[in-house]
């Protein structure tokens, strides 16, 4: 059992209304997690975006502490990647990271004060009935100074997705999440978790193992359900799969300062997403 799950319990519930709902409860005798609802209350209460997972509202008392949250039908995105009967196409996972994408870019770039998620991983990407991706689960996060473009935490986020020095250093700033972000873009097309066991065992981490097969031919390395069987590999599909692949290695250079902003991956995805549906 993971520290996230030990620490809360999920489940569904329906509103007076009728409305159903997912409902988080924490765990109050963990004093770190009632620090991670007080952060959470403070960053949803003044976020608003179609690709945010909608907190309906806040239940606090000295026995609870509880968030009824939209239903999300369709399950996280980690669901969709490991298990056997969910399989998304190159189309579906252009469009669940281009959701995402836009969601960090609105907390990054559209608030008063940027906002840094701290934990971008498939498991915080919930989708919706009609399969649109949503972020949640702000219980890192981060509210920067307005007079700040960093900060430092002893809070980590998830092994694997954590920014080098977010890892080693504490350095909390926008870099980190696009760092995060493009290691779970890199995991949505190949398939492979950060920690995979084969990758880490010929002593290379996810990034080293792409970039080792970029300068061959990517279709080795991506999952083979990224075109289905029924459907044939296409120059169009080759070059958007490079092109998706050289976004997420632009988004995990070393030094932060290097890496793209999410403005400008919200921009890289939206043309290649328009390339790829051009006839």
């Amino acid at each position: 059992m993971t520290e996230e799950r030990k620490y809360q319990r999920c489940g569904k519930g329906t509103l007076s209304g009728g409305s159903v709902v997912a409902i988080k409860v924490l765990d109050l005798q963990s004093e770190e997690v009632c620090k991670r609802f007080d952060t959470e209350c403070e960053v949803m209460r003044n976020v608003r975006h179609k690709n945010l997972v909608p907190v309906i509202t806040t239940c606090s008392s000295d026995y609870i502490r509880a968030f009824p949250l939209q239903y999300m039908s369709n399950g996280n995105l980690e669901n969709w990647l490991y298990r056997e009967d969910c399989q998304l196409n190159l189309l579906q996972r252009i469009t669940v990271m281009l959701d995402v994408a836009m969601a960090t870019e609105y907390l990054h770039h559209e608030n008063d004060t940027p906002i840094v998620h701290c934990d971008l991983k498939p498991t915080n990407v919930l989708l919706d009935e009609y399969m649109v991706a949503h972020v949640g689960d702000f219980g890192i996060s981060k509210i920067l100074a307005v007079s700040k473009s960093i900060a430092h935490t002893e809070t980590l986020g998830t092994l694997g997705y954590i920014a080098p020095e977010y890892g080693l250093e504490g350095i909390v700033s926008t870099s980190g999440d696009v760092y995060s972000y493009g290691i779970m873009l890199m995991e949505v097309f190949t398939k492979r978790r950060p920690t995979d066991e084969e990758i880490c065992n010929e002593n290379l981490d996810l990034m080293k193992w792409i970039t080792q097969s970029f300068s061959g031919t990517m279709l080795e390395v991506v999952d083979a359900y990224l075109i289905p069987e029924e459907e044939q590999i296409t120059s169009k599909s080759e070059i958007c799969i490079a092109s998706m692949v050289e976004l997420a290695l632009d988004c995990t250079l070393e030094i932060p300062e290097s890496r793209i902003t999410m403005k400008d991956v919200v921009k890289r995805l939206n043309k290649i997403k328009n390339s790829f549906l051009e006839s």
